[in-house]
């Protein structure tokens, strides 16, 4: 589910889960195990990306609708723990989003310490809200450390995906590439911030940007969380996810 193809120091992860690599169990368990493998023996730095047309469309709706409770009471713990090891990582990470990030999958690339995206039909943004759906701890906590909590709260309650241009006005990326030189920048900038600043350094900088953050989401994240999970459920039962999915997929 994660390819990794070494460029020099930076190691290339590439999300390879079905058409959209939508996340279900199985993919964020493994995104959290491979950032867990990759702390205990870092490269220089990484760089995250998705195979095929998209980054990720985010959670899988139509599985997590199958499952019910019982799969949301397995998942969500397990889709916070993802976004925790890649928020922690110590090593320099950059997303190369090569195509829709949608609701996980921004958050996922906004773990990164540099976004780029490439530039086309790819839309990125957290339309959770309108899915019917709360964000986890973790999940809500890394928009506001990424975009500031004015712009975090902007994007939370507009609910809209966003093209690359308007993304980069947003501050939800950092760059608009073109897709066949998306990776390979995504790679330059990697391997100038694990060459320019000494790992042991920038690991522990980045820890002390990010402790206040990590620090909240330890304290909320059991509490809240119990409450996300509660509407998960009540949506997977109450026909509103199916009716936004069969509506987004032109079936409503």
């Amino acid at each position: 589910m994660i390819e990794r193809k070494d460029e020099g120091s930076v190691a290339v992860l590439s999300i390879a889960h079905g058409a959209v690599n939508v996340m279900d169990i199985e993919l964020v368990r493994a995104v959290a195990d491979t950032f867990r493998e990759l702390a205990a023996d870092p490269p220089g730095a990484v760089v995250l990306t998705g195979s095929g047309k998209a980054f990720s469309a985010g959670v899988d709706l139509r599985r997590f609708l199958e499952g019910g409770a019982a799969y949301v009471a397995e998942f969500m713990p397990a889709l916070s723990d993802a976004f925790y090891e890649v928020f922690t990582f110590g090593a320099p990470l950059v997303a190369a989003v090569n195509g829709h990030a949608i609701a996980g999958g921004c958050v996922l690339a906004a773990c990164a310490d540099v976004r780029l995206m490439a530039a086309g039909k790819g839309r990125i943004g957290v339309p959770e809200i309108k899915v019917g759906v709360a964000f986890p701890r973790v999940a809500l906590d890394v928009m506001v450390y990424a975009l500031g909590e004015q712009t975090a709260a902007l994007l939370v309650r507009g609910a809209e995906n966003h093209p690359p241009e308007r993304a980069l006005e947003l501050g939800i990326v950092d760059g608009v590439v073109e897709p066949d030189h998306l990776v390979r920048r995504a790679v330059e900038l990697a391997a100038e911030m694990a060459d320019s600043i000494p790992a042991d350094t920038f690991a522990l900088t980045k820890r002390q940007l990010r402790r206040a953050t990590v620090e909240r989401m330890n304290t909320y994240r059991v509490e809240e969380d119990a409450d996300v999970a509660a509407i998960w459920t009540r949506r997977s039962q109450d026909g509103w996810v199916k009716a936004y999915l069969d509506a987004a997929t032109g079936k409503g």
